[in-house]
């Protein structure tokens, strides 16, 4: 038996005994070692968006202690961070680049018990042999945090990519969580002039040591102002909306210069809605764009500048769980005071 913490409803989460996962010929059983805390599966936890019960986690690294017969390019006692999704790359969404809206990308190949749901807040997880291309070998200079993060890290660098800039470009990153910060990070290391803002001074702080040429408080009276100022009244060669706050997409819209772009990162929650003026769109050609989850592609990129360190992930982590304390863990997450970013589970020996 192994230790788990089971989604059995909405706001409830649960200690419980499992079953260790079985593996078939083709998948590797993990022992998890640390797994972060990430806002889609708080939103999945909070509001109920999908059946118990569940064990989630996605952003995993553990130690591979069994390997499926069939399995090859593993062994056991490699330290790994895993990839819940992993693309085809041969389906009609695949052919475009647009990973994301594979079918096979939208199941999800680890599991802890129960319907797939990530498998990181438990001892054990089974990653099943379609996610195998996303298992990411940890160097030993590594930690498993920085391992876990992978994923994140992906996600955030597919956004940058998806903005299309040019080094020298200004760029505002709205919010200033872990996310954000890696935004930051990442547009800071290819040249770009990132305009960073938020509602609190300690996030802002941070924002400039991750490279933020400029750090402004976001509800400031002349904040627009100021930002034009910034780019001489040109405007914003893009911004990343990295908080689920509808007039900051409104407000970014109107700072980005024409044919400047809109990323939207944190706005999933399905069914809400909102009034945008279409012709800054249409007349001002300024894109309006989301990107979700990861890019297989993009893994060899990932693992350089997280293990290098160029993007050195612990520092965003400010506060470490017991499994036994995830629902503390998401409850921080979920309502972050100013000393918080990122949060983890860190697992003991069972």
């Amino acid at each position: 038996m192994m230790r788990a913490v089971v989604y059995r409803g909405m706001n409830d989460l649960r200690r419980e005994l499992l079953p260790v996962p079985r593996i078939g010929s083709g998948d590797i059983l993990v022992k998890v070692e640390a797994c972060g805390v990430c806002p889609t599966d708080i939103k999945k936890i909070h509001y109920g968006t999908v059946l118990p019960p569940r064990v989630f986690g996605h952003e995993t690294a553990g130690t591979i202690v069994k390997v499926g017969a069939r399995v090859r390019g593993f062994r056991v006692g490699e330290r790994v961070g895993l990839h819940h999704h992993v693309p085809c790359m041969s389906c009609h969404a695949c052919r475009h680049g647009e990973f994301a809206q594979c079918p096979q990308y939208k199941l999800t190949g680890i599991t802890a018990g129960f319907e797939p749901a990530g498998g990181g807040y438990a001892d054990y997880a089974r990653v099943m042999g379609f996610v195998l291309p996303g298992v990411v070998k940890i160097p030993n200079r590594n930690s498993f945090i920085e391992g876990a993060m992978q994923e994140p890290v992906n996600t955030v660098l597919k956004g940058v990519n998806r903005l299309g800039l040019l080094r020298g470009d200004t760029v505002l990153v709205a919010g200033q969580g872990p996310i954000g910060l890696m935004f930051t990070r990442l547009l800071a290391l290819r040249g770009m002039r990132v305009v960073a803002s938020d509602l609190m001074a300690e996030r802002l702080k941070m924002s400039r040591k991750m490279g933020a040429k400029w750090a402004l408080k976001a509800d400031t009276k002349d904040f627009a102002a100021k930002v034009r100022r910034l780019t001489a009244g040109r405007g914003l060669d893009a911004a990343v909306v990295a908080v689920p706050v509808d007039a900051v997409v409104t407000q970014a819209q109107e700072l980005v210069r024409g044919a400047g772009r809109v990323l939207l990162f944190a706005h999933t929650r399905r069914g809400a809605k909102t009034e945008l003026d279409l012709s800054t769109i249409c007349v001002d050609e300024k894109a309006l764009l989301g990107s979700y989850s990861s890019d297989l592609t993009l893994q060899k990129e990932v693992a350089r500048v997280v293990f290098s360190r160029k993007l050195d992930v612990r520092r965003l982590v400010t506060h470490e769980f017991a499994l036994e304390e995830t629902a503390a863990a998401v409850e921080l997450a979920a309502h972050p005071s100013p000393n918080s970013l990122k949060i983890m589970v860190v697992h003991g020996q069972p």
